[in-house]
């Protein structure tokens, strides 16, 4: 009677073709890591966050989830790779990352959830200058001589040009011009009458939907593109009952993806979404002031907890018969301002 070993083998060897190793489990990976900059953090995570995997952080608004990204980058960027930011929530401060070393030469950064009406105003907002200072075409006129139009008909756009060129038509005072005074609308016009030029507005949750669709397709043609050594998908601003509708099939992809490319997926949001996809889960609780200086703000002390951890490198093959000393699963770090210098 064939043993066990023996008809595991047979099969093994009958699927070969469809099912490599069908019965064995996969040996346990040990990938390699890169450190974040904060030592504290890097002493709980073991190095750092993996290679090639799904790395998701966890928290509330003013947890500390962008300046951990921040560090990562930072690190990552100075050894001259390529990183990308996928904005989700419209949220993201070139200034700060700057600040905090990232290179914003190396970073490529995806701005989702941006209205095409606040693109274009944008656009017209960089582009007055150019209008204000271009001149108008000579017409003749029975005043100008064929030199241009009536000095009082030049002063009806003066108004018009100052509020353009400074930016706020507010605060430009108003020329020697007749002001026309509002005319009242009955009651029962105002919820018929639409203006032509003013933009449709979505509802909230329309405007979540399409900037999570937005950031998901975005991470999806970076890492079929590949070439990135880092991709932060920022979901930070986006309401937790909306994240959760994403599908376990996406992040399941993220993560084949991100095994084949050895590209380091950081996912930030309020809500566990990855599940079992991501190689580590951190979870950051809201920062806390020091209270080193009663007068002074000195800084902030942020923590953060393990919540999983897949595979951790052993300082040996040997298994003790005790119990060895359980790993911490949290950790403290503290940011200082720049005003109270170096302690």
């Amino acid at each position: 009677m064939p043993t066990t070993s023996t008809i595991r083998v047979q099969v093994e060897a009958a699927l070969a073709h469809k099912f490599p190793s069908a019965l064995t489990p996969p040996a346990r990976m040990v990938r390699p890591v890169v450190p974040t900059g904060i030592e504290s953090l890097d002493a709980l995570v073991a190095g750092g966050f993996p290679v090639g995997a799904v790395t998701e952080l966890v928290g509330e608004e003013c947890s500390g989830r962008t300046s951990v990204a921040l560090s990562f980058l930072s690190k990552i960027t100075a050894a001259g790779k390529v990183c990308a930011w996928i904005d989700g929530s419209n949220s993201f401060h070139p200034a700060s990352a700057a600040a905090a070393g990232v290179d914003l030469k190396r970073l490529l950064w995806v701005r989702c959830g941006v209205q095409e009406h606040t693109a274009i105003q944008e656009t017209k907002r960089f582009a007055l200058p150019d209008a204000c200072f271009a001149a108008k075409a000579i017409t003749k006129g029975l005043h100008g001589g064929g030199h241009g139009t009536h000095p009082r008909t030049e002063t009806k756009g003066l108004p018009a040009a100052l509020g353009r060129f400074l930016g706020s038509e507010a605060i430009v005072p108003r020329c020697a011009e007749p002001i026309a005074k509002p005319r009242p609308t009955p009651p029962h016009y105002e919820s018929t009458l639409v203006s032509a030029s003013a933009p449709v507005r979505k509802p909230k949750r329309a405007k979540a939907y399409d900037a999570i669709e937005q950031a998901l397709r975005s991470t999806d043609l970076l890492i079929q593109t590949g070439g990135f050594s880092a991709i932060v998908l920022d979901l930070g601003g986006v309401a937790p009952e909306f994240a959760a509708r994403v599908e376990l099939s996406t992040w399941h992809r993220y993560r084949v993806a991100a095994e084949q490319t050895q590209s380091s997926i950081l996912l930030l949001s309020q809500y566990a979404c990855a599940k079992s996809s991501s190689e580590l889960q951190l979870r950051l609780s809201p920062m806390e002031n020091t209270h080193e200086e009663r007068t002074v703000f000195a800084g902030l002390r942020a923590r953060a907890e393990v919540l999983r951890q897949r595979y951790t490198e052993r300082p040996a093959n040997v298994i003790p018969l005790r119990k060895p000393p359980q790993h911490a699963q949290d950790g403290c770090w503290k940011q200082s301002t720049s005003w109270v210098g170096t302690r």
